[in-house]
């Protein structure tokens, strides 16, 4: 968990930031707005912008907002006012009280995974610190599934060695409609003659002795001589080798550890 340390401290300084240069929310469907006029209280509402990306406004009727900032929205609506002679000069305050239609969905092993709003400008690391970071089972590498203009694609991004490095340049920006995931940490087993046979996760650069390690080390009756390692191919056929003990373990690896006879 220490790893994950490094990476949780530059999301919410990253997060911090973004906050106070978070650009002005774009309305949307879903989500509902508070909205006030300056000196005329009986205009004060509340309403939902529909799917056509229209909001209902007093003496207005329908009013086209989808797309634009809270700020355009307020212009937009008080030179209507204006226009329409309803009010010689219209202050006009919008307030979002739900922000439905600006949610990226964070997923997988996360310690709260769920669908969390964005507003402003968020990146990668500051929706992974809204999510409560990356839980124990997590591994290193993140999914970011993104549609842009019809078109799906998708970065994976490696945040411990981006964070390590310092390269906070390397994390992507995120807006309403993406999901990140993140995968299990990639795993390994071992078994034969050792304390906690069974699987462990696979550490990076992570050596067969550090798997022995991580398997509490041997028993009484086990020895570190021709030790097994069973994996797939390219082809995807399982096949047993021996190993050293500086030898690096791979995804699925299956080590056995032998029994020694004297």
């Amino acid at each position: 968990m220490k790893r994950f340390m490094h990476w949780m401290i530059a999301a919410s300084l990253a997060c911090a930031a973004g906050m106070g240069l978070a650009a002005d929310v774009l309305l949307g469907p879903g989500d509902v707005v508070k909205a006030s006029v300056y000196g005329s209280p009986d205009l004060a509402t509340e309403t939902r912008v529909s799917e056509s990306g229209a909001m209902t406004f007093p003496l207005l009727g329908e009013v086209q907002v989808g797309g634009l900032s809270t700020q355009q929205a307020e212009k937009k609506i008080g030179g209507l006012l204006e226009k329409g002679g309803y009010l010689r000069k219209a202050q006009v305050n919008l307030l979002v009280t739900t922000l439905a239609s600006q949610q990226v969905s964070v997923l997988g092993q996360v310690n709260r995974p769920g669908r969390y709003p964005v507003e402003g400008k968020r990146k990668v690391l500051d929706l992974l610190a809204l999510a409560g970071g990356i839980g124990p089972e997590g591994g290193d590498m993140v999914s970011l599934v993104r549609n842009r203009d019809g078109a799906v694609t998708r970065e994976t991004i490696d945040v411990v060695d981006m964070v390590r490095k310092g390269e906070l340049n390397r994390d992507y920006e995120v807006a309403g409609g993406d999901v990140i995931f993140v995968e299990r940490a990639p795993r390994a087993y071992i078994t034969g003659e050792v304390q906690r046979p069974g699987p462990f996760r696979i550490e990076r650069a992570m050596t067969v002795q550090q798997a022995l390690s991580a398997g509490g080390g041997l028993t009484m009756r086990g020895t570190e001589r021709g030790l097994r390692v069973t994996r797939r191919d390219a082809a995807g056929v399982a096949r047993t080798i021996e190993v050293k003990r500086d030898d690096l373990v791979q995804i699925d690896d299956v080590i056995t550890v032998r029994e020694s006879w004297f």
